[in-house]
């Protein structure tokens, strides 16, 4: 057929071999950039997010609270003006934080995820 328009055979084949070649190019970049970004993530949340709440409870109460859900409802507690976290933090990797209070009169915390394997080992990020 004489004057018709499209894309033939093997400029399709063309364009997919070049879109394949640069994909190759690019995932391998990619691959794992979600672990870095869930760790970051529970980076910031123990750094900032989560230890603002509990900064927060510390200022008003005298002392860091015994367990995280203090910090949502803080219903036989004196002083408490929360709720200083609107629900209780999950890690990315969709576990709660490992929070226990420690120091004399509670005076310090320790706040960990376990990365993303649940055992205790070194890719647990705490605070």
């Amino acid at each position: 057929m004489k004057g018709s328009r499209g894309f033939t055979l093997i400029e399709l084949m063309l364009v997919v071999i070049i879109i394949g070649v640069l994909a190759a190019m690019v995932m391998p970049r990619l691959v794992g950039r979600s672990e870095q970004a869930r760790s970051a993530a529970a980076k910031a949340d123990i750094n900032a997010n989560i230890a603002l709440g509990l900064d927060m409870f510390e200022m008003d109460i005298g002392h860091y609270p015994a367990s995280l859900e203090e910090l949502m409802s803080g219903s036989n507690i004196t002083n408490w003006k929360g709720p200083y976290l609107k629900k209780r933090p999950k890690d990315p990797w969709g576990r709660d934080y490992k929070y226990e209070v420690s120091g004399e009169e509670g005076k310090d915390y320790k706040l960990c995820s376990s990365g993303p394997d649940e055992s205790k080992s070194e890719d647990d990020i705490c605070n």
